[in-house]
């Protein structure tokens, strides 16, 4: 079976789909991961998940004061989130992205007949919506998105001047607008609406480029920012839900695939002692990254011989590692990548295959073999009794018949970070604590609903 790129849906549009629950005094917001019907191979795979690193990694020291481009027009391994915005609500089809803080919908200004225009839902309608208002380009909130050109910066001779943003992607797409706030709306376990005023987000009337109109956007109307900026989706709601989500990613290649959750807020019986913790790191950059600190990599219980400054973060803001839900394979730096492939190669005893499939470094045949001996592949993190142990299926895939790769790849952009993939998160609960500042992670709790 060739690997699939995951690409979820969440969605807030049906009470029987979200939960919102309050035990005591906490609330938590429960949602379903669906998985859709792959659409590229491991190639296409390789080739997207390096444009959304070299994204994210041009826009982070072009821009270091400000908020991180998303790189969600690369099309890897996506969530999507249907998000209610205005009164009455209208739904929207949202790219959530832990790369980037930014919230933004494409606009419309349409106020009559506007089904005639563009079909329905294609875009917010801020002019149908009673609490849309505008954030004054003098308010301390809009220095917290990047702005165009000076010509349309703040003018000091009008009282109502509007705070203009203009976010540009690695490719040159730009997507533009006004930054407002909006009321947003949630189904509630009990059938009662929950709503959350005053949601900062970009309302965008301008759109251009792949990044945000071609293909590779899937038809999303806008990207939700889940990152650890002061104006993502999980910052604004974590004053409501305990500054912290978790997801489960299961597996993707059980047919039907089985339900996944994000949660927003704190799990119900979140005592769960077998979770560990590692501090989230922090870079001198201004930026919404989820950074963890390795200290080590095994290989079958080996301890590899990689200095610790291939995994440090340096002054300049270059290095690390990131935990990313929108990056399908795991990227190492290049010094550990090739010591994990020859610790690999050292161990399996496996033929290669004719016609390996390009892109992949290590692959074999697996041809007449039930169950292949693969090595296991573990990293000690930052904390104690910190260590990451993916599964097998997590870095040793399929990609084609009788043909089985390690599914890691370089990176080789300089100043580049370290990234840590969806597929090598699968069957984890992951819990983002941006309130203590830490990640934890654990084999158990993907089972509970």
């Amino acid at each position: 079976m060739l690997i699939n790129i995951i690409i979820i849906i969440i969605s807030f549009t049906h009470i029987c789909h979200s939960t919102t629950v309050n035990s005591g005094d906490h609330h938590f917001l429960r949602l379903p991961l669906h998985h859709i019907n792959p659409v590229q191979s491991p190639t296409q795979a390789i080739s997207a998940d390096s444009a959304r690193l070299s994204a994210l990694i041009s826009a982070l020291h072009r821009k270091p004061n400000l908020p991180v481009t998303s790189g969600a027009y690369a099309g890897a391994g996506q969530y999507f989130v249907t998000l209610h915005l205005g009164s009455p609500p209208q739904p929207l089809l949202l790219i959530a992205d832990t790369g980037s803080d930014l919230i933004w919908v494409t606009c419309s200004a349409c106020r009559n007949n506007c089904s005639a225009t563009r079909p329905p839902h294609s875009a917010f309608l801020a002019r149908h919506s009673t609490s849309y208002s505008l954030t004054h380009c003098f308010n301390s909130a809009c220095r917290l998105v990047p702005h165009p050109r000076p010509s349309l910066a703040c003018n000091h001779t009008r009282l109502h001047s509007p705070c203009r943003y203009e976010y540009s992607y690695a490719d040159g797409s730009i997507t533009s607008g006004f930054f407002a706030k909006e009321t947003t709306t949630f189904n509630s376990s009990n059938g009662k609406l929950l709503q959350h005023d005053s949601l900062a987000f970009g309302c965008g009337f301008k759109t251009s480029g792949p990044s945000v109109s071609g293909p590779g956007f899937h038809g999303a109307q806008g990207v939700m920012g889940l990152g650890r900026g002061p104006i993502s989706f999980v910052t604004q709601l974590g004053r409501r839900f305990g500054n912290k989500f978790s997801y489960c990613l299961k597996d993707y290649t059980i047919v039907p695939p089985p339900t996944s959750y994000l949660l927003i807020g704190t799990r119900p019986g979140s005592g769960n002692s077998k979770i560990r913790y590692t501090p989230l790191q922090k870079s001198p950059l201004a930026s919404p990254f989820y950074y963890i600190g390795i200290q080590d990599v095994y290989v079958d219980n080996v301890k590899l011989r990689i200095s610790p400054s291939v995994w440090s973060i340096d002054e300049l803001g270059n290095g690390g590692t990131i935990v990313d839900s929108g990056t399908t394979l795991t990227f190492l730096p290049e010094t550990a990548y090739r010591r994990v492939l020859a610790a690999f190669r050292r161990r399996v005893k496996l033929q290669t295959p004719d016609g390996a499939p390009p892109n992949f470094d290590l692959c074999f045949n697996v041809s007449g073999v039930d169950r292949p001996s693969v090595p296991r592949l573990s990293f000690k993190l930052v904390g104690d009794d910190s260590v990451f142990s993916p599964p097998v299926g997590n870095y040793f895939i399929d990609t084609a018949e009788d043909v089985k790769c390690v599914a890691l790849q370089p990176v080789t952009t300089p100043g580049g970070f370290s990234v840590i993939g969806n597929l090598m998160q699968q069957g984890f609960l992951f819990e983002f604590d941006i309130g203590k500042s830490r990640l934890g992670f654990s084999r158990t709790g993907c089972s509970q609903p």
